[in-house]
């Protein structure tokens, strides 16, 4: 895993004056320095720091007031995020502990738990209703997974900029059926201003894009993928007519065979003006009847059903080859944005767990990976939500 985080840093010397009353209610202005405090601080190069505390002239109350990279915390910033950062790399909670007692500072399991997720609650964005950074892109890419959860599957659906590759939610779905797939879908394509969604070839999103009202660009490498198995499953029953079915509608094992190989050519080449072949191939195949009920499909049935879902998905297919954005923008006709952001935000630290224990960790985590991973091209890299530099 590669991300790009920079640490909070601590030095002594740097303390603001306060600009306002800490106090709620109190508008005081006006402070009095009233005393340093030494404080002990659990950090890698200093043990302890000096505390200015100050007081209100209006409301006559103290507070203190901290050096950069200090809170009233006894463990500093920069070990609370590189704690953070050790856990996020793929270290367990006692891995991380024991990392951080080789450097010479003791960190607890619980407390780093209370970091991590601290520090996960604060990311911004990277929800159904607040994306990140308010990213606006006239293309959507979305997909599903899951993690285990309890020994139970949460699932999860992330969307991305199939553009620039950067991560725009990721978030717990209630199930998986298309009326839960719309309602996930719908208020991020608006938000993002998106003309066209780009997922793999599950009908649920087909459903979800004519409903939504935006183009849809099927997975090339899906389409091709399935597509190439069905033929290599069909090719051995076409070419000796298993049972019989092509004979009963005039179509020769040869002509089967053949056929097939042309579909495979097809969706290998998946140009816009090849929809008509498609439908021919099609309509060789209309006489083949469907099942009775309770019956099986016949070769032939299976074969029509086949040439006619990849006709009907064509336009689906090839969109990518003619859509351009309002800046010239184009699509590569796959899904790999959202498979790299899965992999890389949600799998790769998941994969050395045994699982989560709460689902709004999982959540969380794979959110705070993502936020920090949107950053891995920047110059300065990604802060830590909440955390001070």
């Amino acid at each position: 895993m590669r991300l790009r985080i920079v640490l909070p840093k601590v030095n002594p010397e740097m303390i603001e004056v306060p600009r306002h009353c800490v106090y709620a209610g109190c508008r005081g202005r006006k402070f009095q320095l009233r005393q340093e405090v030494t404080k002990p601080l659990r950090d890698t190069v200093y043990h302890e720091v000096v505390v200015h505390r100050y007081q209100c002239l209006k409301c006559r109350r103290t507070f203190r007031v901290y050096p950069q990279g200090t809170t009233p915390d006894q463990t500093s910033q920069r070990v609370k995020g590189l704690a953070v950062m050790l856990y996020l790399l793929g270290l367990s909670y006692g891995a991380t502990s024991l990392a951080l007692e080789g450097l010479g500072v003791y960190l607890c399991k619980s407390r780093i738990y209370d970091a991590v997720q601290e520090t996960a609650k604060r990311v911004p964005g990277l929800k159904r209703d607040q994306v990140f950074a308010g990213v606006r892109t006239p293309a959507l890419g979305g997909d599903l997974t899951s993690v285990k959860c309890k020994g139970e599957w949460l699932p999860l659906g992330i969307t991305v900029d199939p553009i620039s590759g950067l991560a725009l939610t990721i978030d717990a779905l209630a199930a998986q059926d298309i009326k839960t797939l719309q309602d996930w879908i719908e208020p991020i394509a608006k938000s993002v201003g998106a003309t066209v969604l780009v997922t793999d070839d599950a009908d649920g999103f087909k459903t979800v894009a004519d409903e939504v009202g935006v183009q849809h660009q099927v997975c090339k490498a899906h389409v091709l993928r399935n597509t190439e198995a069905l033929i290599e499953r069909y090719q051995p029953l076409v070419a000796k007519d298993a049972d019989g079915s092509l004979a009963a509608i005039g179509v020769s094992p040869q002509q089967a065979t053949a056929d097939l190989t042309r579909l495979g050519q097809l969706v290998k080449s998946r140009q816009k003006e090849q929809a008509p072949e498609l439908e021919a191939l099609h309509r060789r195949y209309l006489d083949a009847a469907p099942p009775q009920e309770g019956g099986h499909q016949s070769l032939a049935y299976r074969l029509r059903l086949l040439f006619l879902d990849r006709w009907n998905l064509w336009h689906r297919l090839t969109r990518y080859r003619t859509w351009k954005g309002p800046n010239g923008e184009t699509l590569d006709g796959t899904n790999n944005a959202c498979e790299r952001s899965i992999g890389w935000w949600i799998k790769e630290r998941y994969r050395t767990m045994r699982g989560y224990k709460v689902p709004e960790n999982a959540v969380r985590v794979s959110r705070l990976l993502a936020w920090c991973g949107n950053f891995l091209t920047t110059e300065d890299g990604a802060t830590l939500p909440g955390f001070q530099q």
